[in-house]
């Protein structure tokens, strides 16, 4: 059976967003119940300035956590060297860099043109090859900008092997604003797998409109073996407002394993998970496996009754 790779984004993709900033001590128990689930991948926090986004200012107590298992990946966004220095300083060696397929987006994001962000990331690049840290990249808005329009996949692929070739080990790809289609995914995937490889490209789907499962499907027609997704479906884009949650990590396990894939990840044990997020939420999470193995919970406790 072929393995597939998750990257549970929810501790940072799916925080980032919520109008209430999640304690540190809750954080922490929900990352230890993903690792306890099985996730090897885990992207913790990010080391962007606290004004830019309040709920992760927390991030050097994420990582100073204690008791995390031997053989996980807990990634961390930095947006620049400060950032980057800051995560080293709590010895953080997984980092991700972030930027996108369109200018406007960039530009609302990060305030800057793609090819100033690049040139900021060479930097951090350079740092992380000769302190032995691991490099991830992001490219946001790989079907359509929320300021400008569809993108093509033509203006995707410079992107994608500008962050390669600096030394990104991966490129995460982003439907930041949940458009895409399996027929969009394909497209871009025609343009894209035969230039760098389908080893070399995760993708990170959200659920606006309730594809992000079908265009995993299509990608795994191309080989692709590295999915991003979040417990319960949490998530959105403070940059992106008609963003709704990521994939949810359930809808994705239940996809997987139906398909015959393995992860080593525990469906159940992510819902508890989620559900601990939910309950300080007071809200349902929209993950629809989620809430499927839910209401059986709840069905099978009335049967014991």
């Amino acid at each position: 059976m072929t393995a597939i790779t998750v990257t549970e984004v929810g501790p940072r993709d799916g925080l980032q967003n919520e109008a209430v900033v999640v304690p540190t001590a809750l954080k922490i128990d929900f990352i230890n119940a993903l690792l306890q689930a099985g996730v090897r991948h885990v992207e913790v926090t990010s080391f962007v300035h606290p004004q830019r986004i309040p709920a992760m200012a927390d991030a050097e107590e994420i990582y100073r956590a204690d008791d995390r298992p031997d053989g996980v990946s807990l990634w961390a966004l930095v947006p620049n060297l400060k950032g980057y220095e800051r995560a080293r300083s709590v010895d953080c060696r997984w980092v991700a860099v972030f930027t996108a397929a369109s200018e406007a987006f960039t530009r609302a994001n990060i305030n800057m043109t793609i090819d100033e962000s690049l040139e900021r990331f060479r930097g951090i690049a350079a740092r992380a090859s000769a302190d032995g840290v691991k490099l991830r990249g992001y490219v946001s808005t790989v079907f359509s900008c929320p300021y400008s329009g569809p993108v093509a996949p033509a203006a995707v692929l410079p992107v994608v092997r500008a962050l390669l070739e600096m030394g990104c080990f991966e490129v995460s790809l982003g439907d930041t604003i949940g458009v895409g289609t399996p027929v969009q995914t394909r497209r871009l995937l025609d343009e894209l797998v035969p230039a760098v490889g389908a080893e070399r490209l995760a993708l990170h789907f959200h659920d606006t409109w309730g594809m992000a499962s079908a265009n995993v499907f299509a990608a795994l027609e191309y080989g692709i073996v590295h999915f991003d997704s979040s417990a319960g479906g949490l998530g959105g884009c403070p940059y992106a407002p008609s963003a709704t949650g990521n994939l949810a990590s359930e809808d994705l396990l239940y996809l997987l394993d139906n398909l015959g894939y393995t992860t080593g990840i525990d469906l159940e044990q992510v819902t508890r998970a989620g559900e601990l997020i939910a309950s300080y939420l007071h809200r349902a999470l929209p993950g629809r496996v989620h809430q499927a193995i839910l209401a059986r919970w709840k069905r099978q406790s009335q049967t014991r009754r």
